[in-house]
């Protein structure tokens, strides 16, 4: 049963809907990019598809505006996947179950995948479409942003033609996004060397769970609690006060998210029992006194447990418990540029036992100054090198710098001004977009990220506000190709009207040349004749400004 089948537009929310019944797990794209297909060719839609699995439909521009520029519209085929502890959901083949909940869609007990399956939606509504009009279209869905944006990177130039690229992967309704962080992973990795359990011992498992978790770049700021920062300060002090020992331990899921649960398999002396009962209990509650005020929903359980064979041996389990304890997490600094921003940050992600014989601890960096993310990943990286981990860097990925002479910024803060009769606020994000990576293959491209409001995006709280969608989403974007459609028109009608002299006296061309009061750059070809000369000079100074790269 669909039920989002009373909400406006209808068309949008019935293919968000079939999207929530297609597992889409990152590197699991092949049922999404299967619908997408039969969805191309039933509308005899082009399209074509790369060696990295990035899918891109192409639709011939309205009569009348077949010589506009291109525009690209861009989203993400891939969501992230976390639960509720109690929730029986296997992102592999189950769907996701949305309703609505006063004023929003949200999903039972699951992310939601509205980032960025209302992306998707989108594009679908605008290829179908014979009503909307606009010039030439190009859309692209990327594979697998979520687990390292390999879609974005393994992109081949010549892939797209479009001049003009939207992002719909932003999540603040008002907000236009002109600039995003870099990142980068930086993973530590433990040999285990399983050692057996000693007589006269007990087992505990320990969960501690309901943290609000969240997106580990837009949220980084908002959540204070991180499940296996919690989980490891316990264990810390409890192995010192009781000689515990650690048979599994294991907690966080993505690498972009804030772990939100941790669990572990402990055992301990028997003769220290009581007392380490007692000092969890005890450990719970000045827990919940120093962030229960934000994180209402803190839990924490301690059940006894079959006694394992095998524990990791004390070596190990020193090493690891002091490297996630002195492993840096949250906002490192702030942005001076740039009021309320975050410029870099760490997540400390997950934590993973495989199969007793290693664990894998991994962390995400994020900064919008390459040199401070690779200042944080190293200091990661020290951390682990200090216990002697092995350590990797992966899935590094550009920032997206601000261009605010961006034409397409221009276009979108004028549409949006038109359209609601206020500002759009003009923003980077320290979440990490696919536009870094556009960019940095398609240095020409004039690329903007908008899109409706999504919160606790990257948990089981995530939710669309359905009161917005209609009117910032789906219309914004049918407006926005609109007004490219009109800016383009009337340059051209503009120099029609020179040509045929119904505008006289216009600067450049009929009008007597005015020099400028305050010129950035003076050429004085009297005393340098020199073509070559004047022209190299003219570059120097556009490349230092930034007003081009070579």
């Amino acid at each position: 049963m669909n039920r989002l089948s009373s909400l406006e537009p209808n068309k949008i929310w019935e293919y968000f809907y079939e999207i929530c019944q297609i597992p889409r797990p990152s590197k699991k794209e092949n049922i999404i990019l299967d619908y997408l297909i039969q969805f191309a060719k039933k509308n005899n839609i082009s399209y074509s598809q790369d060696s990295a699995g990035n899918l891109l439909m192409r639709k011939p521009a309205s009569p009348g505006k077949e010589n506009l520029k291109k525009v690209i519209l861009q989203s993400h085929l891939d969501m992230v996947g976390e639960k509720e502890p109690k929730a029986e959901h296997d992102f592999n083949k189950d769907p996701i179950v949305p309703e609505i909940v006063t004023g929003w869609v949200q999903a039972s007990g699951t992310t939601l995948g509205a980032d960025d399956g209302i992306g998707i939606a989108a594009q679908m509504v605008i290829l179908e479409s014979k009503e909307i009009e606009h010039g030439p279209l190009e859309c692209l869905f990327t594979v697998d942003e979520e687990s390292g944006m390999t879609g974005a990177k393994n992109l081949k130039p010549g892939f797209l033609s479009g001049k003009i690229l939207i992002n719909l992967d932003s999540e603040d309704e008002g907000e236009l996004f002109i600039g995003c962080a870099g990142g980068m992973d930086t993973i530590g990795k433990f040999k285990v060397n399983p050692k057996p359990v000693k007589p006269k011992s007990k087992a505990y498992n320990i969960l501690i769970s309901g943290l609000k978790g969240g997106h580990s770049g837009d949220e980084i700021h908002k959540s204070p609690g991180n499940a296996i920062k919690i989980m490891n300060r316990f264990l810390w002090n409890a192995s010192r006060e009781f000689k515990i020992s650690i048979h599994h331990l294991n907690g966080g899921n993505m690498r972009n998210a804030i772990p939100r649960e941790v669990e572990s398999y402990v055992v301990v002396p028997q003769k220290h029992a009581i007392n380490f009962e007692s000092f969890f209990q005890i450990y719970a509650a000045t827990v919940t006194r120093e962030i229960g005020s934000i994180e209402k929903d803190l839990s924490f359980s301690l059940k006894e447990a079959d006694l394992p064979l095998t524990v990791i041996n004390k070596k190990t389990q020193e090493k690891l418990l002091n490297a996630i304890y002195a492993c840096p997490h949250g906002v490192i600094t702030w942005s001076r540029e740039l009021e309320g921003l975050v410029e870099t940050s760490t997540n400390l992600a997950s934590i993973k036992m495989n199969n007793n014989k290693e664990v894998v601890v991994t962390t995400s960096q994020r900064s919008s100054l390459e040199s401070s993310k690779n200042n944080i990943s190293n200091a990661v990286r020290s951390v682990f090198n200090m216990v002697n981990a092995k350590v990797e860097h992966i899935n590094g990925y550009p920032g997206w710098n601000p261009n605010m002479k961006s034409e397409i910024l221009q276009i979108t803060k004028k549409s949006y001004k038109k359209l609601f009769g206020t500002s759009a606020k003009v923003k980077a994000i320290h979440a990490g977009l696919e536009c870094g990576l556009f960019h940095d293959k398609y240095e020409d491209l004039d690329i903007i990220s908008f899109g409706p409001t999504i919160r606790g995006a990257h948990s089981p709280d995530e939710r669309i506000d359905i009161s917005e969608y209609y009117d910032f989403s789906l219309n914004y974007i049918v407006f926005t190709l609109a007004e490219i459609s009109r800016s383009t028109e009337n340059v051209k009608e503009l120099f029609s009207n020179i040509d045929e002299g119904e505008i006289t006296d216009f600067t450049g061309i009929s009008a007597p040349y005015e020099p400028p009061l305050t010129p950035e750059l003076i050429i004085n070809t009297s005393e340098e004749k020199d073509i070559l000369t004047n022209t190299n000079k003219i570059i120097k100074y556009l490349n230092e400004n930034k007003y081009i790269k070579i």
